[in-house]
């Protein structure tokens, strides 16, 4: 890793600790430079009354996403499901509740702040089929072929070295196993430099990927039935959760979705 990209690293990390400790004392936390108030994130809306009331209101509070990837994966009972980055765990959580008892859910993130933050959602919640792990996304510290479903929610945007996290999320699905994401991605006109000029990197704006971009990294790494949906351009709700604000033009909150071949399938 290069000195830029292990300093942009550590301000990422400092600034989601940061998140992490002003959410356990009460206040609102969101992917993005600014906090705000709870459930006014980017995405914290995009989730359906019945699972946020099933959900600590702390959980809800520490949401920092720009989806609802649980929705996207289309999760079923005894699944196994890895979140990266799962910072306050709420997408963990809702998962555990999808999969059921005879399925796990596991959450990965590099931040200790996060992880203890998710661990006391997890036990408020009673949540038994859980596991949080600490490690970077890039280097998943768990076996080949260990879950069926990867998620993740405003984090690969994050990522300094977003071909290791396709490449590492390929290698931890088993064969037919697939990604379900929410993540910030840029029209394909907008240059990086012109992404940059609309947002910083820690705010989930700079270090997006086109929607070219996404797919060809999806398909280096040997992902198929490849699809990228932009759901809306990038906002949250008004201050009062009246007209939505535009955060950065031109960049998008989309659903991403693809597959591991199964190992009897031509790549």
């Amino acid at each position: 890793m290069s000195d830029q990209s292990a300093e942009l690293r550590e301000t990422v990390r400092r600034h989601y600790a940061a998140a992490a400790l002003q959410a356990a004392e009460g206040g609102g936390a969101c992917c993005g430079p600014q906090a705000v108030e709870p459930g006014q994130g980017f995405g914290a809306h995009l989730y359906a009354a019945a699972d946020r009331a099933a959900l600590p209101a702390e959980a809800l509070a520490a949401s920092l996403g720009c989806g609802n990837p649980t929705a996207v994966a289309d999760l079923h009972e005894g699944e196994r499901v890895l979140d990266l980055g799962c910072g306050g765990g709420i997408d963990v959580l809702l998962s555990a509740r999808r999969v059921g008892p005879a399925g796990k859910a596991y959450g990965l993130d590099m931040t200790e702040e996060m992880l203890a933050l998710a661990r006391a959602h997890a036990e408020k919640a009673g949540a038994t089929n859980v596991e949080f792990l600490k490690g970077a996304i890039e280097a998943i510290p768990l076996p080949a072929g260990s879950v069926d479903v990867v998620i993740s929610n405003c984090v690969v945007n994050l990522s300094t070295d977003k071909p290791a996290v396709f490449a590492e999320a390929f290698r931890v699905l088993a064969p037919g196993g697939r990604i379900g994401i929410s993540d910030v991605v840029a029209e394909d006109d907008l240059t990086p430099a012109r992404r940059a000029e609309r947002g910083d990197y820690v705010g989930c704006i700079a270090g997006g990927l086109s929607f070219a971009e996404y797919r060809q990294g999806l398909e280096v790494a040997g992902f198929t039935d490849i699809e990228i949906t932009p759901v809306l351009p990038l906002s949250r709700p008004g201050a009062r959760g009246g007209d939505t604000c535009l955060v950065a033009d031109g960049m998008h909150s989309a659903i991403v979705r693809a597959t591991k071949p199964r190992a009897d399938m031509p790549r």
